[in-house]
């Protein structure tokens, strides 16, 4: 397992982070086998959050009893569980009660890092960044940042910071992969190249369409968000698989499949391999639910895409800009 730096920050945090929603997994006990594997395999970066009302964090905790010190653990904030206006929002009130529930569920004195879920446009960034930095002088934060956040709304935190003294992003999160380039690529990674702050990606084989199990004109396996259908439930329309399994996707696949082949790795392999590539990224985020998942996708963190094969994957998942005219 290789080890990088969490942007310009000293902590060291292996390069690939385990996420643990365990959206598909109900056993805890699996979930828990999950966490040991990796931690087993070098990972010492674990990402949670407020997932399955708390459960996540709940599991995180139960699994790193006896080895936190050896963990940089990542939590997110933006609502609380509670019914109330107050328990959601990125507020003095909400973050306050937030970090305390999430510690006493997590079995731990502090969290080393905690980002901020996402944008809260109803709550002034001054008083969100005061009580982060609250949070970091009281110990009970190492480090902070932020997910989802746009380019400019990064900029203008780090400008508070810098003016009144605060706790500064170290880490930003957001979507990465072979399929959504253009969320970090245009403006975040120079931004963070410039400024020295970490990228951790999510997503990173796109609910698995880049696994190498999916393909055009196929059913979806079974016991995935694919395959569960339009029409059931709130995000159904985000699972659309006809719809997500485009010709330019299954081009991809494809390609995926074919430089695995040559090298005797797994398309996921190779797709988070693509990741690691970027000097931008720090950690792409596994969500994994079985432990031989663990084992698959980690098993790209001892290996290095040769330069023609970085090349092919860039040129087959390329978008063409609009055209401007003058």
């Amino acid at each position: 397992m290789e080890y990088r730096n969490l942007g310009k920050a000293g902590v060291k945090v292996s390069s690939i982070c385990l996420g643990t929603a365990f959206r598909a997994q109900d056993d805890e006990q699996i979930c828990i086998r999950v966490i040991d594997r990796a931690i087993d395999l070098g990972c010492n970066f674990i990402d949670t959050a407020l997932y399955g009302a708390g459960r996540s964090e709940t599991i995180v905790g139960k699994a790193l009893k006896g080895k936190r010190e050896d963990i940089v653990l990542c939590t997110k904030v933006f609502s609380s569980i509670g019914d109330s206006l107050n328990h959601t929002g990125l507020s003095r009130v909400n973050l306050m009660r937030a970090v305390e529930d999430s510690l006493r569920r997590l079995q731990t004195d502090h969290i080393d890092l905690y980002l901020l879920h996402s944008f809260d446009a109803a709550t002034p960034l001054e008083e969100t960044l005061r009580a982060l930095n609250d949070m970091v002088r009281q110990g009970k934060v190492r480090y902070v940042g932020c997910s989802n956040f746009s380019s400019w709304k990064i900029m203008e935190s780090l400008w508070i910071s810098d003016v009144r003294k605060l706790a500064s992003f170290t880490c930003i999160q957001n979507q990465y992969n072979l399929l959504n380039r253009w969320e970090i690529e245009p403006d975040l990674m120079p931004l963070c190249r410039e400024q020295g702050l970490g990228i951790m990606t999510y997503s990173p084989l796109a609910i698995g369409l880049l696994s190498g199990h999916f393909r055009r004109g196929q059913e979806p396996p079974p016991g995935t968000p694919w395959s569960k259908g339009v029409g059931r439930g709130l995000s159904a329309h985000k699972y659309n698989f006809a719809e997500a399994m485009t010709e330019r996707v299954d081009r991809i696949v494809q390609t995926l499949i074919d430089i695995g082949t040559k090298h005797r790795r797994t398309p996921a392999q190779v797709a988070v391999a693509w990741i690691l590539d970027h000097e931008e990224v720090t950690a792409p985020i596994h969500g994994a639910d079985l432990p031989e998942h663990v084992d698959e996708v980690f098993g790209a963190a001892d290996w290095r895409l040769a330069p023609e094969d970085r090349a092919t994957l860039d040129e087959v998942s390329t978008i063409e800009p609009p055209r401007k005219y003058a």
